[in-house]
C-alpha cells in the first residue's frame, strides 16, 4: 500500500551548538522540510530513552485497567481536555465514524501564578498508578521545551525575532495524548485507527509509536508510510502554524491505517504532544508571508476561537 518515507532528518544539537553556521543550517533545513512535506525526524530531542520507556510502560498499564476503572476518569463537561476519552468517541473532521482508539490527556501545569490557570481544567490523577502522573508531567515539560526550540528556529526561518513564539506558548494550551489503538476483533466497516486529518495546533511532537501505521499524503496524492528511527521523534506542522504563515509552512494530511489482518491481534500505542499557544494568540497571517504571489488566504482569528471551532468539528465539543 505504501513505501516507507525517508522524511528529512534534523539534529537539534546543531541548533543549540553555539556554532552560528550549524544553527543557520538547521534553520534552513527545518524550514525547507516544512515548506515541502511538513514533517521532520528530530535527533537529540531531550527525551531520554529511559523516560520514554517508562511513560510507555505507565500508559500500557493504564489502558490495561478494567473498563470500569478507566471510565471513572472520563469526566463530563471537559470536552475531553483532561483525563480519559473512551473508544470511538473522536472522529476526523468531515467524517462521522469514530476512530478505533481510546486516549488520555495531560494538560498544562501552570506553576508561576499566571492568571491563565483559570482557563484550564486540573490534570486528572490516576489513583491505581502512583507513577503515571509524575512520568506524564516530566514528558510533557520535556517535549514543551523541545517544541519551544523548534519554534525559535522557525521564527528565524520566517524572518521574525528568534523568541517571537515564546510569549505565545508560555503556559500554552498544549496536550500530551497517550493513545491506545486496541486489537481489531472484527472487520471494520469503514473505520480506521485514525482517519485522514491535519493536526489543529502549531506543531506536533510524536514519540515513536509502538507499531507501524502512520502515513502522510505527499504533493502527488500518494500515501507514504512514516517511521522514526531509534532515537528520533517525528515533528510536524499543524493547521494553526499553516494558517499563521499563510500556507508557507505545510500542515500535511496524515492518518493511522489498520494493520494487515495477521497483526489485528496486537495493540498500537502512540504518544503525540500537541503544542498549542495561549488562547489569545492572534493567528492572523504574518505580514512577511503575504505577497502578490501569495495573497492573504485566511480571516483573522485567535487560537482559542480556532480551537473551539475544530473541537466541534471532530466531535469532542
Amino acid at each position: 500500500m505504501s513505501e516507507k518515507l525517508g522524511i528529512p532528518s534534523v539534529d537539534l544539537a546543531d541548533f543549540l551548538s553555539g556554532d552560528a553556521q550549524r544553527k543557520a543550517n538547521f534553520v534552513q533545513d527545518l524550514g525547507k522540510a516544512y515548506e515541502e512535506i511538513g514533517f521532520v525526524a528530530l535527533k537529540n530531542h531531550r527525551l531520554s530513552d529511559a523516560l520514554s520507556a517508562e511513560l510507555y510502560q505507565e500508559v500500557q498499564h493504564f489502558f490495561g485497567l478494567e473498563e470500569r476503572q478507566k471510565k471513572q476518569y472520563e469526566i463530563d463537561g471537559l470536552a475531553g481536555q483532561r483525563g480519559y476519552t473512551g473508544f470511538g468517541k473522536e472522529h476526523a473532521k468531515g467524517r462521522n465514524t469514530g476512530d478505533l482508539k481510546e486516549f488520555w490527556h495531560f494538560g498544562q501545569y501552570v506553576e508561576d501564578n499566571d492568571p491563565i490557570a483559570k482557563e484550564y481544567p486540573a490534570n486528572v490523577e490516576v489513583a491505581e498508578l502512583p507513577r503515571f502522573n509524575a512520568v506524564g508531567k516530566e514528558a510533557y515539560q520535556t517535549l514543551e521545551d523541545t517544541g519551544r526550540d523548534m519554534l525559535r528556529a522557525l521564527a528565524l526561518y520566517l524572518g521574525l525575532d528568534e523568541f517571537y513564539f515564546d510569549a505565545h506558548i508560555h503556559n500554552g494550551n498544549s496536550i500530551l495524548r497517550p493513545i491506545h489503538y486496541p486489537p481489531i476483533t472484527e472487520e471494520p466497516k469503514d473505520a480506521v485507527r485514525a482517519a485522514e486529518h491535519e493536526d489543529i495546533n502549531l506543531i506536533t511532537l510524536l514519540m515513536g509509536a509502538s507499531a507501524d501505521g502512520l502515513q502522510v499524503l505527499n504533493k502527488q496524492g500518494e500515501w507514504l508510510g512514516v517511521t522514526a528511527l531509534p532515537g528520533q521523534i517525528i515533528v510536524n506542522v499543524g493547521d494553526m502554524l499553516q494558517r499563521h504563515t499563510n500556507n508557507k509552512l505545510r500542515s500535511t494530511t496524515h492518518r493511522v491505517v489498520n494493520p494487515p489482518k495477521e497483526a489485528w491481534g496486537s495493540s498500537r500505542f502512540s504518544i503525540p504532544f500537541f503544542l498549542h499557544p495561549r488562547s489569545e494568540m492572534p493567528l492572523n497571517c504574518l505580514e512577511n508571508c503575504i505577497d502578490p504571489n501569495n495573497p492573504k488566504q485566511y480571516e483573522d482569528i485567535t487560537a482559542g476561537e480556532y480551537l473551539n471551532e475544530r473541537l466541534r468539528e471532530i466531535g469532542l465539543k
